[in-house]
């Protein structure tokens, strides 16, 4: 994907199932390792997110489609690129590839929620501006 953040992540004996292929909840937590590295890349670390801005951002909706097996000790490179912003939302294009090979994409709806009532509210300017 043109202009895609990119996080590798090598498959490890735990991610996997009793044959060597990664579990499919799996996929999800390196989609999340991916989003969170891009929040960092743009100087947001999660506890700066709550101690600075009382908020976070909470996965609302993911679409998943998965289209090859990623296995054992695989090195995987898994992309990142905001496709959507609203103001209280964010929807992100995900892609999990080994080699040039994709194995799983996904849409991801991230709501920018307040951290003691986890209510939906605006995201903080100072983060809009950085995702523009």
């Amino acid at each position: 994907m043109a202009g895609a953040f990119t996080w590798p992540v090598r498959v490890y004996w735990e991610d996997t199932d009793a044959g060597g292929v990664v579990y499919y909840a799996n996929y999800l937590k390196f989609l999340e390792r991916a989003r969170s590295e891009w929040l960092r890349a743009l100087g947001f670390e999660q506890p700066e997110l709550l101690g600075r801005h009382g908020g976070m951002f909470v996965v609302k909706r993911v679409e998943a489609d998965y289209l090859l097996p990623a296995r054992f000790n695989d090195s995987l490179n898994v992309e990142a690129v905001l496709i959507e912003q609203n103001k209280a939302s964010l929807v992100m294009a995900q892609r999990i590839l080994s080699e040039d090979a994709v194995l799983m994409t996904a849409r991801v709806m991230l709501v920018w929620v307040k951290e003691n009532s986890f209510k939906p509210a605006r995201i903080p300017a100072e983060i809009l501006e950085f995702l523009t």
